[in-house]
Formats: structure tokens, sequence, C-alpha cells
């Protein structure tokens, strides 16, 4: 592994520490800090002239800290001779933005109320715009410095085409099959379920890679009284196996797995890739139906593995990846639901 650097920001310094131990490497000395303004502080304590730099940094925590500090560190690494620099995102910070330029639901208008405070008036019968947050990141590496990005499960895959530099988006679906094969009871019964239209794709390759059957959880936006939700499949006297990229408040998962125990599901659980658990996350899933909620550890985790949660070490996926970038191998393999790396 000559001349590999690995750095990472402080949004995870665990997973930069296994990931090295796996690359059997020392991770790169660098000093963060803020100056007395807030400023991101950022100094690279070794060489990197002529070395093949790697910088982890999922976006979780204070994610626009942590993203200015990965941006200023790909800068100074740049300026500091490195003949590449990589930036390796397991959580992409913004992707979760919406994907187009205006909403058609309207605007509310603020006017002033009689006491002189502004309040929403009435709804705009415009389009509001919206910022493309996404495309902007991209833009961001891009001119920091950045020559290859790796990340995993992107919320949205067509957010690769923001970049004109290559992006390798890992998949986490082998692990999170590998683990229903492993650790569930009678699988084979079981039945994989999307909470919504958006990660139908992601749960029906789970499913036919093991067997299973697939259901899918719609919302119904045109019902008179709001939105209303409508079960596609069977689920009933089966394991309910949701399926997810990303849990933060939790809302969505607990509403799906509370609708298909109505529907006459045995157990439920739940399978996430990217973990964030904002607010009161964990006390809302530990009163839900969900059996056990098993996750990844490509954020920083609160959560203690027991019966209720899991967590699947994602480390030996990307530091394979970084070994075989770097010596120029081909990382397909990576993408076969039918290798884990551990």
């Amino acid at each position: 592994m000559k001349n590999l650097v690995v750095f990472g920001t402080d949004s995870h310094p665990k997973l930069t520490e296994a990931i090295c131990e796996h690359l059997c490497l020392e991770v790169g000395r660098a000093q963060i800090g803020k100056f007395s303004n807030g400023e991101t502080s950022v100094k690279v304590k070794q060489s990197v002239r002529g070395c093949d730099v790697y910088i982890i940094s999922p976006a979780s925590g204070q994610v626009n800290d942590h993203l200015m500090e990965l941006l200023v560190m790909i800068s100074a690494c740049k300026t500091a001779s490195a003949i590449k620099v990589t930036a390796v995102l397991p959580v992409f910070p913004y992707s979760r933005q919406p994907d187009q330029i205006f909403s058609s639901r309207g605007a509310p208008l603020l006017g002033a109320s009689a006491e002189g405070t502004i309040e929403p008036k009435r709804t705009s019968p415009y389009q509001s715009w919206i910022a493309q947050s996404g495309t902007l990141v991209a833009d961001l590496l891009m001119c920091a410095g950045a020559d290859h990005i790796i990340t995993m499960d992107l919320h949205d895959p067509q957010f690769q085409g923001f970049f004109d530099i290559p992006v390798d988006n890992l998949f986490g679906r082998p692990l999170l099959k590998h683990y229903i094969a492993l650790n569930i009871p009678d699988y084979q019964n079981g039945v994989c379920i999307s909470p919504d239209a958006g990660g139908a794709k992601r749960a029906t390759a789970i499913a036919d890679s093991l067997g299973l059957d697939f259901a899918l959880i719609h919302k119904n936006r045109r019902h008179e009284s709001g939105s209303s939700l409508m079960l596609v499949g069977d689920v009933q006297d089966k394991i309910a196996i949701l399926i997810d990229d990303l849990i933060d408040t939790a809302s969505t998962l607990v509403s799906a797995a509370e609708f298909v125990k109505k529907h006459g599901a045995s157990q439920v659980y739940a399978l996430v890739t990217h973990c964030v658990l904002s607010g009161d996350a964990i006390e809302r899933v530990k009163q839900s139906c969900i059996d056990k909620l098993i996750v990844t550890n490509t954020a920083p985790q609160t959560i203690e593995p027991s019966d209720c949660f899991d967590i699947i070490d994602v480390s030996p996926t990307f530091a394979e990846a970084i070994r075989r970038i770097h010596n120029g191998e081909s990382i397909s393999i990576l993408y076969d639901q039918n290798n884990v790396w551990f």
C-alpha cells in the first residue's frame, strides 16, 4: 500500500480508525480546529506529496461543519501536491434534498396580523422554487479539488450525474441480505417491504436474491381526509422485513411497522443502511412494534447492540474499495450481492 494516506474529519473517527485497521495503516496526521470566530482550520501534519489520499467524512452530526472540514482538507492536500484526493462519504451530505427545481404545491404567503406579527396569509397559486443543494455540494467538492467520490446507498442514484469526476456508489444490500439470512429465524417465511415507493427497487433486489415475496406501502395523497396508506402485497402471518436507506426521525418506519402489524404480520424487522436517529427517534423506535432495528455504522451510533438494536460494520467494505481503487483493481465484485466483506 505504498503512497496511500487515509485521513478523517471529526465526523466519525471510529469508522476512520476501523478502515485504517483493515488496511494495516495508521490514520493520517491532521489537526482540525476552529478559530475564535468559528472558521474551520485544517493543518496536514505529514507529507502527502505524490500520495494517493483518501478523506473519510460521513454527513452526520454537525453536517455543515464536517462538510467544511472535508472541503478545506481536500484543498490542503491538493495544495500539498497530493497526486490524487478521494472523498469517502459513507453518508452523502444534502443527498436527500429534492431533485426538482420547484414544487407544484405552492408556498404560503406571509402577511401581517392585527397584532403586527408575521404569519401565513394564504397559499400562493404559484410554484415555489427549491434550491438545488445537492448540485451545489457536488460543485463544491470538485472545486475544492476532489478527484474521486466513494459513497454508499445514495438516496437517489441519479445524484451521481451531478459530478464530472468518477463516483462509486457502493451497495449496502449485500450486508443487509447476509444479515437476514444468518440472523433472522425462519426468514424464508418473510416478506421484504419498502415503506415507500422510492425504495421499491432496493427492497425488490434483496427479495429476489433471497427468494422472498415483496410488498410495498403506498401513500395515497388523493384521499379526501389527507394522505392514507395502502399495502400492495400480503403479510398475513409472515415476518415483515422493512428495507430503507435512511432513518432520521423514524416516523416513516414506525408508521410502516404499525401498518403491516395491523395487516397480520407476525414479526417486524427493520433494516436501514444509514442511521441518524435525531431528536426522540430512539424512544419512538423502542415504543413501536418494531421487534428489531438493524442499521450500519456509516454514521456514528449512540445505540448499543441489544435485543432491540443491532449494528452492521461497513468498514471492511470501504477498506476493500480503497485497496482496490488504490491498486487499480476492479471494484465490481463489491456490487455482487453474494460477496460480503468482513
